[in-house]
């Protein structure tokens, strides 16, 4: 993985405006993420310590690269309200020349 290469990491959240603000925020003011986008209104069904769980949450999605994936796992692991929250990477294959230089440019420093 190049520290370059650009990454939409997903993270599901609880479905309180309150707490994906300060996921959200606390990650692009830390320069961990360029970008984070909350879109509410999920509903997740889940196993979680032998029980179906039906749960309402929000997904943040988070622009990133990868020479700042690590500090943003970290970062999400300890402000994060779940035990175990969702942290998936998917590299960016293909995207716009310009908005993959800015997240670059925003996760740098």
């Amino acid at each position: 993985m190049s520290s370059e290469e650009v990454f939409v990491v997903l993270c599901t959240a609880p479905a309180e405006p309150e707490v994906t603000a300060r996921l959200a925020r606390g990650l692009v003011e830390a320069r961990l993420a360029a970008c984070v986008n909350v879109i509410a209104g999920l509903r997740s069904f889940y196993r979680w310590e032998g029980q179906v769980q039906d749960d309402p949450e929000a997904q943040l999605l988070i622009k990133t690269t990868g020479g700042r994936l690590e500090a943003l796992k970290s970062h999400l692991t300890s402000h994060h309200p779940y035990d175990v929250p969702e942290i998936l990477a998917l590299p960016v294959r293909e995207g716009g020349a310009a908005y993959l230089d800015w997240v670059r440019g925003e996760t740098s420093g």
